[in-house]
C-alpha cells in the first residue's frame, strides 16, 4: 500500500528529477529511504536506496548504446565503496533489447538487473 505521502513524493521525484525521479520513486513507493547523485571518488551513483535491512546501489542506464558491461562494472565498484548491493536499472528497453553478454556478467558478479518502465500510481 502506498500512502499519500510517498504518492506525493513519488510526483515530485519524477517531476524534478527526469528518468533518475521516476526510478527512485519505485524505491520511495517500496518503502525505501533515496538520496540521488551520491558522490564516489568513481563517479555519482544515480541512487542509494536505504530501508528493509538493505542498501542499494542503483545505477541508471536510459540510453541503449551504454547499455554495456562497463556499465555493470561501473555500479559493481561504485557499490563496494558503500558496501552495498549494486543494482542496474534499466530504464526504457525491453528485456530482450538487453545484450547476453551483460546478463550474464550480470548474473556471475551479482550486479541485480532491472528492467524499469513508467511508475503508474
Amino acid at each position: 500500500m502506498v500512502t499519500a505521502r510517498q504518492r506525493y513524493a513519488v510526483r515530485r521525484l519524477g517531476k524534478a528529477y527526469g528518468v533518475l525521479g521516476k526510478v527512485a520513486a519505485r524505491y520511495v513507493a517500496a518503502g525505501y529511504s533515496v538520496e540521488l547523485n551520491h558522490p564516489t571518488r568513481y563517479g555519482p551513483i544515480h541512487v542509494v536506496a536505504r530501508g528493509n535491512g538493505q542498501v542499494l546501489a542503483v545505477d541508471v542506464v536510459y540510453e541503449g548504446g551504454k547499455l554495456t558491461v562497463n556499465a555493470a562494472r561501473s555500479i559493481l565498484e561504485k557499490a563496494k565503496l558503500i558496501r552495498a548491493r549494486p543494482v542496474l536499472a534499466v530504464y526504457g528497453l525491453s528485456w530482450n533489447n538487453v545484450p547476453k553478454e551483460l546478463r550474464r556478467f550480470c548474473e556471475e558478479n551479482g550486479v541485480k538487473l532491472r528492467v524499469v518502465g513508467e511508475l503508474k500510481l
